[in-house]
């Protein structure tokens, strides 16, 4: 089977990915859960730290920040998308990065490697996590919440844990944690609603994310315009997103 980001990198232009992002607004309920995890991020940094990205993508975020720290090693399982990184990697001439393929879920490094692991979306292998995390290390990650598009998918009658909304991930983690013996500095919900200027930049985004994996503009009309006639405001396109952001001392 195809790996979802490797077809939509191609999809988009290979290196052209993400540079053509669906427009839209967001307002938060309290903060933006994203300047949250990269705020207590960067405070952990320090030129002797050796840090590890879970799901590195096409390495923007990689290389935005590496100068906070002595050198990331950034992975995934999409090839087309660490092409994208390796070729940014070299344009910038980065010289404390690097970008590997890999299975997060059972990695090759060797136990207690890392002074930091941080994972924005990526996926949660908090057991491998916790074994190739140095004692006293920190483990960041900002992650989909249970209720995240769930209008959307009720709609479309499928998508990313379908159905599991009424089953809270925070609480489900927070169990899984307390199991491997983290500290729990921090897990908290955060909702706020992104709305979108169009439906060609709404039909853009679904294109480009796994909410459905199976999206075609087509097939799936019936049940986007339902959606965009129900959600649609003066303010554009209402899209309510959830997200957690934990972070964790081993």
């Amino acid at each position: 089977m195809t790996n979802f980001y490797d077809k939509v990198a191609k999809k988009f232009g290979g290196y052209a990915y993400g540079s053509n992002n669906p427009k839209y607004v967001s307002k938060y309920e309290s903060q933006d859960p994203e300047k949250v995890f990269k705020d207590k991020l960067l405070a952990l940094g320090g030129k002797s730290k050796v840090v590890l990205d879970i799901g590195c993508g096409d390495g923007k975020f990689t290389l935005g920040i590496a100068d906070s720290f002595k050198k990331i090693t950034g992975i995934d399982n999409s090839v087309e998308l660490l092409v994208i990184a390796n070729t940014k990697q070299k344009e910038q001439n980065s010289v404390n990065t690097r970008f590997l393929l890999q299975n997060a879920k059972k990695t090759t490094f060797k136990d207690k490697s890392f002074d930091i692991i941080y994972n924005r979306r990526g996926p949660s292998f908090y057991t491998e996590y916790y074994r190739i995390l140095k004692k006293g290390g920190n483990y960041l990650e900002i992650g989909i919440g249970e209720r995240d598009t769930m209008e959307l998918k009720k709609i479309f009658g499928r998508g990313q844990n379908f159905g599991q909304w009424n089953n809270p991930r925070l609480q489900k983690d927070k169990k899984e944690f307390k199991k491997l013996r983290f500290t729990v500095k921090m897990a908290k919900d955060y909702y706020y609603t992104e709305y979108y200027q169009s439906s060609q930049e709404f039909d853009n985004f679904l294109e480009g994310v796994p909410i459905f994996e199976d999206y075609e503009t087509d097939e799936d009309r019936k049940y986007f315009e339902e959606y965009v006639i129900k959600f649609k405001t003066k303010e554009g396109i209402a899209l309510k997103r959830h997200r957690v952001v934990y972070e964790l001392v081993k």
